[in-house]
């Protein structure tokens, strides 16, 4: 059949030229559709639940939230892992699906479930939701909304946080391919009817009476129609509230003829929502910002670039001196990622090319086995677009053009010998050039297709992998088979033809340059050769003693899952003590900013502390991420690597006491804590039941990771410490009063939380009716002991007479995988390979610690990630 093939190919150069134009069509249309990306997307198939509870402690979210969700979706078919973290205010579980599962399918499971969960969790915990479809590669665009230098005083945070909701957000909102926009700091505009405790008391009004009110007084309502001929008068009841001055109007209560409205008992202004997340920007502002998200499986280039033209327009719709300004930007660093990957394959391809020149002595000869290489990467091109295959860093830089030119090089390096040995002096015709291209081709068919198969075979292991070793290397295997078969093909179509067509039809009369090089390497080699066989014994027990000597040396050598990309920003996590306020948090950050902002390399430092109104990052008020966004290194006055200008920035942290600090980079950071939950690289868990126990053995073990060489400063997680205010009731009390505690509890949530009564509509945009005391009455614990409970006799006690009311600590975060409590202690690895880290580690924790029944660790090793 190949006889055949190449037989067709040199008589029909016409069709094979059509064919070739064709693959040249078809590989540039493609390599424009191809989704393209700075590194494959490793993350498993996982779908997020998010509950929000603001008025639940973190063992009551587990209890009343996590759990009932954990235990809905416990026995979905498919899934390989449920973890969960669970903490004042917030539950997040997350369910990871094996990789073949369609992730539509996967949320439809979920939702599905999730409505048996909804009936035990108790009305008006919350409702759990799924995070938008997205990845750790999701966060595409990421940008700040400020004003320009001169008119930061002439807009508030509240003011810039509306416009980031109802200009920038939703204009972004429909654009191809995004999955969310997520806001981020500033103050989340709302209407509040601010309470004094001691006017409600003195006017014999109740937080309940107030509630209610505004509850029955901000409502619209219609009355069909009346058909008055010619025409129908439809009735509409206008009854909602429009403006603060409608809200402070409304009556609470009658006393005698005198009515007392909401402006009597309580100040009526813009508010705004608790926060437990803020941003900053360079150290210096409370910044309002956004994060764009992309849907799963999109085109990063391409999600951007509509990004990208939507910002314009979006910018005429903003005041004049307000800005919108990217800080993390996708664009930039795959450019940078394609960038190496093409100079890479240009300079390795002029290399190749170079040396057939050199060593085939025939200028056409090396030009037409060349060609076979763009040939070669538009059919990889086309084929990556067929099966789905991204264009990354991974996929294409592992290309190797000496091996993709293996079959024609044989092709054509037999032609030129063949028409070598023939001894006719005469020009040949192009009937017997295209016969003496056929023989040669012909003999050697079976050599040009068995090297290009033996290597083909060789990335069949590759292709078995699987999990996030096949999500990473998979795509590098297929686009080196794809390269290879292409090669392939044109070395019995193509390659044949074009030798018949242009090489040179002249006879051969004198040696070149590469002919005389070949045989000076033919003369030295030849002696060689012989000698060896001579001393067979000696070459082979040579052989197996070098062969015997690398495997002992391989055997110990370190060994990592895959060095790190430099992304060409960093992450520094900013860590304070359990229980730090979120102000407390904003102002050291601001502080570590500043520093760093000092650096010449520095372009500007984001931080982002806590987590946002959708918390697919659910960290803590006392957590920050700094997003140190670095200029191109050809712009640095110092010449320096990444890594020495983390460390310089590091040591100059330290001046910030009782802080920890840790330096990743944005996308690494992401994808460990998708993955795994943690945002080391490599962690040690433990799991069981108690907290307090699982703190202990914690705390042992991150002992022993300290004294291990390699491992950078560990991290426990923080699962205890946090500072609450105990309302412990006393049941003997409410029963004497005719109260119950569903009753006490509402009025402590509106009080302190706050609560919304309704919307108030300006136009399109919305905002909650929030009912809460004013802040000089929620601020200690003696407030908390004063606040006043209405009772059915219509008098009010305060709280401190129904129940004790006292400083605790209470567990910060209860994180659980696989239906168990669990703790872990992460670290990262610097100076040292990851494999012997790991390895010693195990030894020494399985040495020194001995874990109780029904606590057990996980095998460090399983937790290597890149």
């Amino acid at each position: 059949m190949l006889n055949s093939i190449i037989k067709f190919s040199i008589k029909n150069k016409f069709i094979i030229g059509l064919m070739t134009l064709f693959l040249i069509i078809w590989g540039v249309w493609s390599a424009k559709q191809i989704p393209i990306d700075a590194q494959p997307d490793i993350t498993n198939n996982q779908v997020q639940i998010i509950t929000l509870s603001p008025t639940l402690a973190g063992q009551e979210v587990e209890q009343l939230v996590t759990f009932p969700v954990e235990q809905s979706i416990v026995n979905l078919p498919k899934v390989e892992e449920i973890r969960s973290v669970s903490r004042f205010g917030l539950s997040v579980v997350t369910v990871v699906f094996q990789d073949n599962v369609d992730i539509y399918f996967a949320r439809q499971l979920v939702s599905q479930q999730l409505k048996e969960a909804q009936d035990q969790i108790p009305e008006g915990v919350g409702t759990p939701e799924l995070a938008p479809v997205s990845t750790g590669l999701g966060e595409v665009y990421q940008y700040i909304l400020h004003p320009k230098e001169g008119s930061e005083d002439k807009y508030s945070a509240m003011d810039l946080r509306t416009m980031q909701d109802w200009i920038v957000a939703r204009q972004l909102y429909g654009t191809p391919g995004i999955a969310e926009v997520n806001s981020f700091g500033g103050l989340l505009k709302q209407y509040e009817v601010s309470i004094d405790p001691n006017r409600i008391k003195a006017m014999d009004v109740s937080i309940s009476d107030i509630f209610t009110a505004l509850e029955n007084n901000n409502q619209n309502t219609g009355g069909a129609y009346i058909d008055k001929k010619p025409n129908a008068y439809f009735i509409r009841g206008i009854g909602l509230v429009t403006s603060l001055e409608d809200v402070g109007n409304i009556v609470v209560k009658n006393t005698g003829s005198v009515p007392v409205f909401i402006k009597d008992v309580a100040e009526v202004q813009f508010g705004h929502a608790t926060r437990y997340g803020a941003l900053t920007y360079n150290g210096e502002v409370d910044a309002v910002g956004g994060i764009v998200m992309m849907l799963k499986g999109e085109n990063t280039s391409e999600v951007v670039k509509n990004i990208k033209e939507k910002i314009p327009v979006i910018q005429q719709s903003l005041p004049e001196d307000v800005v919108i300004e990217p800080f993390l930007d996708r664009m930039d660093l795959v450019d940078r990622a394609i960038s190496t990957v093409q100079k890479n394959l240009i300079e390795g391809a002029l290399i190749v090319i170079f040396v057939l020149i050199l060593f085939l002595g025939n200028f056409r000869a090396g030009l037409i086995v060349a060609s076979a290489i763009p040939l070669s990467m538009l059919f990889a091109l086309g084929m990556m677009r067929l099966f789905g295959v991204s264009a990354n860093l991974m996929s294409m830089g592992a290309i190797d053009f000496g091996l993709v030119i293996d079959g024609s090089l044989i092709v054509v390096e037999a032609t030129m010998h063949h028409l070598g040995l023939r001894k006719s002096t005469q020009k040949l015709t192009q009937a017997e050039m295209d016969e003496e291209v056929y023989e040669s081709a012909r003999k050697i068919r079976t050599s040009a297709a068995f090297g290009e198969v033996i290597i083909l075979i060789v990335y069949i292991p590759i292709l078995t992998l699987v999990g996030i070793e096949g999500k990473m290397f998979t795509p590098m295997a297929q686009t080196v088979s794809f390269a290879i078969l292409g090669a392939l093909i044109l070395s019995f179509t193509y390659i044949p033809m074009m030798s018949a067509l242009c090489l040179s039809k002249k006879p051969i009369t004198k040696k070149n340059f590469s002919d005389k090089m070949m045989d000076y390497l033919q003369g030295v080699y030849k002696p060689l050769l012989e000698k060896a066989i001579r001393m067979k014994y000696v070459v082979i027990a040579v052989a197996v003693g070098l062969f015997t000597i690398s495997i002992f040396f391989f055997s110990r050598m370190g060994g990592e899952f895959l060095p790190k990309l430099g992304e060409g920003d960093f992450a520094f996590h900013c860590i304070l003590p359990q229980g730090t306020s979120l102000s407390q948090s904003l102002e050291t950050s601001m502080q570590a900013s500043k520093i760093i902002k000092e650096f010449d390399e520095v372009k500007m430092v984001v931080g982002k502390t806590g987590a946002g109104e959708i918390p697919t990052d659910p960290m803590p008020p006392e957590a920050t991420d700094l997003m140190i966004i670095l200029k191109p290194q050809d712009e640095w006055k110092k010449d320096k690597s990444y890594d020495e200008l983390s460390n310089e920035m590091m040591e100059k942290l330290e001046v910030i006491p009782g802080v920890f600090f840790e330096a990743n980079q944005p996308i690494q950071m992401r994808f460990n804590e998708l993955m795994t939950g943690i945002r080391q690289d490599v962690a040690v868990k433990i799991f069981g039941e108690d907290l307090d126990s699982l703190l202990v053995y914690a705390n042992k073990a991150n002992a022993i990771i300290q004294t291990v060489e390699g491992a950078t400063a560990p991290q426990v997680e923080r699962v205890a410490g946090l500072p609450q205010i105990n309302i412990e009731y006393d049941r003997t009390r409410i029963a004497n009063y005719g109260l119950n505690v569903q009753e006490i509890n509402d009025i402590v949530s509106t009080a302190f939380a706050g609560k919304s009564a309704g919307v108030i509509y300006e136009n399109e945009r919305r905002f909650d009716l929030v009912v809460r005391l004013d802040e000089a009455h929620r601020s200690s614990i003696e407030d908390v002991s004063n606040l006043f409970i209405p009772l059915p006799n219509g008098d009010q006690i305060p709280l401190s007479q129904v129940a004790n009311i006292d400083y605790k600590l209470g567990p910060a975060q209860i994180s659980r995988e696989g239906g168990k409590r669990r703790i872990y202690v992460g670290f990262n690895v610097q100076g040292r390979d990851v494999a012997s880290v790991v390895n010693e580690i195990q030894d020494k924790l399985a040495e020194q610690i001995k874990l109780p029944t029904g606590y057990y660790f996980t095998k460090v090793s399983e937790l290597l990630k890149c």
